[in-house]
């Protein structure tokens, strides 16, 4: 099993393949905080790449045997295809070579405490939330996002060795990595189905997360959902439950949304009622996310006042929910929902906070995940009163041909719901501007660069404003 400790210098230069990753570039930039050399290489600058350049790392766009030079360490990202010319030189150089998750999993045992956020859904808010939470002089904790958060400065916060606060993929069986001192399990459901075979696969991995865990260790689990709850109640370590419609150790009564769809419930801690909350996100989904956040910080022994005043203020992470401004009067949010559990739980938070005609823009991540939950896809719009349908984002994938954007389109039609494919982001821009109207909601969705879509309509408008004075 590969080990790493940052005291040891066993590696001196690190190298990382797919070092624009967002986990990727938080790991990186730990490393450079401790003293080590880095470089990376990625298929296009960033900021965040832009960032790591700064700090002093050596950045390659365009991948090539040469980028790899003399480093004795190599980390590469699932995002990596197998006959990847640089890993495959890697391989062959003679260095050591390990793939992301084993070395965050190694990352974590240089940390007194560890925190590791998993499941399906909600991983990235919810280890916002946490870190909202726990960012202060006293804990002082090393924090790595799936997601940029403002009150950290981006997606890396670097602290003391005494906490790390990270989110846990389940991709590729990764969590069986981790070896935290305290895991969170969210929900479980169907995805990254190019990898597990069933939801018993998926449940299976999780199953041995858990097992994982000593009795010293402490496991956040969501009892609302069947497969968590099952899991739980194997765990060698304690355990602490979240809920809303079954009895938890942290549960949410009495829940309402306000005119912007912001949820209010009263909080129940160990039996007794704590206090009414308020959130600054939408979503009944956020529910579940404050509840493990709260759980997760009660059990670290964090101030129950400071935990309640931080989960109040929170104001979400990019990409989740976020709004990104205003045409008029129309309204543009962004989201990174890219499953149809998540969509229908973003679309369902907007459709709390208006009445007035929603604009869904999806881009479907990946070819395996369109084609094997087509049908999902197709049933999780209702609460949108247009859907577009952009081009799918390969992501990892090349097309084989077996499934398109336009067959989405079509199903959801199918289901008596409006939705149109439109294969360029200027077709969807121009199709917007002709058709949204004062007090509508756009939302961009989706895990690729959809986003670009609600930028560059806020671009026009603002620039067409500017002509008109």
């Amino acid at each position: 099993m590969f080990e790493f400790d940052f005291d040891a210098k066993a590696y001196n230069k690190v190298h990382f393949i797919g070092i624009g990753g967002i986990s990727m570039s938080g790991m990186a930039e730990i490393l450079l905080s401790k003293g080590y050399q880095v470089s990376g290489t990625d298929n296009s600058d960033s900021h965040i790449v832009g960032h790591l350049r700064d700090l002093g790392a050596t950045i390659y766009i365009g991948h090539s045997p040469s980028n790899i030079g003399d480093a004795d360490l190599i980390i590469f990202t699932d995002a990596i295809a197998p006959d990847n010319i640089e890993l495959a030189a890697a391989r062959e150089s003679g260095a050591c070579v390990v793939d992301r998750a084993s070395f965050l999993g190694s990352l974590m045992k240089n940390y007194r405490n560890s925190i590791a956020v998993s499941g399906t859904h909600g991983k990235t808010t919810t280890t916002s939330m946490i870190a909202t939470i726990i960012n202060n002089p006293e804990m002082n904790p090393t924090i790595l996002l799936g997601g940029e958060l403002d009150s950290i400065g981006g997606n890396v916060k670097l602290g003391t060795n005494e906490f790390l606060l990270t989110g846990a993929c389940e991709y590729k069986a990764n969590i069986l990595k981790y070896r935290p001192s305290m895991a969170i399990i969210l929900n479980i459901d169907e995805d990254h189905l190019d990898f597990f075979k069933s939801i018993d696969h998926i449940t299976d991995t999780f199953r041995e997360f858990v097992d994982n865990l000593t009795e010293k260790d402490v496991l956040i689990a969501n009892n609302d959902d069947e497969h968590v709850r099952l899991l739980a109640g194997a765990c060698r370590g304690s355990v602490v439950t979240i809920g809303i419609d079954s009895d938890a150790d942290f549960m949410a009564k009495n829940i309402s949304f306000d005119s912007l769809g912001y949820p209010s419930f009263d909080l129940y801690a160990e039996g007794s009622f704590e206090r009414s909350l308020k959130l600054g996100v939408m979503g009944k989904h956020n529910v579940y996310n404050a509840l493990a956040a709260i759980a997760a910080s009660y059990s670290m022994g964090v101030d129950r006042d400071l935990i309640l005043e931080k989960i109040s203020s929170y104001g979400g992470v990019h990409r989740r929910l976020e709004l990104k401004g205003f045409m008029g009067n129309i309204r543009v949010i962004d989201d990174y929902a890219h499953h149809p559990t998540e969509i229908k739980a973003s679309l369902n938070a907007i459709r709390n906070s208006t009445d007035e005609n929603v604009f869904c823009i999806f881009q479907p991540h990946t070819f395996t995940r369109t084609k094997i939950l087509l049908d999902s896809f197709s049933e999780a719009f209702s609460d949108a009163d247009r859907v577009i349908i952009a081009d799918i984002y390969a992501a990892r994938e090349l097309d084989n041909g077996e499934v398109h954007s336009r067959d989405l389109a079509e199903l959801i039609r199918r289901r008596g719901y409006e939705a149109v494919y439109l294969g360029s982001f200027d077709e969807i821009e121009e199709y917007i501007l002709r058709e949204a109207s004062n007090h509508d909601t756009v939302i961009t969705m989706g895990a690729g660069n959809i986003y670009q879509v609600g930028t560059n309509l806020l671009n026009r408008f603002s620039a067409d404003s500017q002509k008109a004075i």
